[in-house]
């Protein structure tokens, strides 16, 4: 998956993002659309690119803090992390409808069978 990086986005202060020499890497689609929807929220104004590092910084500290390993297979878990306390702590999804979100994910994947995308209906 292709996405378009803004060119007043410092990527290098993002020490851990994978990336090649064409820009970030994507191990599945879930990792693109998080960072896809961080760089929609950012456009529209929602948090700075500083606030945005912070928070990701804050949640990799984390993640060493309780021992797992620096070595980047899960940095999109942290990032999804990031994005959504910070869409939280930016009231942009109340948090009821957030909580009722992740649950709907969540039921979607226990049910779908492995190897298959997983769908949520409306």
């Amino acid at each position: 998956m292709t996405t378009s990086i803004p060119r007043d986005l410092d990527l290098g202060a993002l020490h851990a993002l994978p990336r090649d020499d064409e820009g970030p890497v994507f191990k599945a689609p879930w990792e693109a659309q998080a960072f896809a929807m961080t760089l929609s929220l950012h456009a529209a104004g929602v948090f700075t690119w500083s606030e945005w590092a912070d928070a990701l910084a804050a949640e990799l500290a984390a993640a060493a803090a309780h021992g797992d390993p620096d070595d980047g297979s899960h940095y999109y878990e942290y990032w999804l992390a990031a994005l959504e306390k910070i869409v939280a702590k930016k009231g942009v999804v109340p948090e009821q409808e957030l909580q009722r979100r992740a649950d709907e994910w969540d039921a979607a994947a226990r049910a779908t069978p492995h190897g298959k995308a997983v769908e949520l209906r409306r």
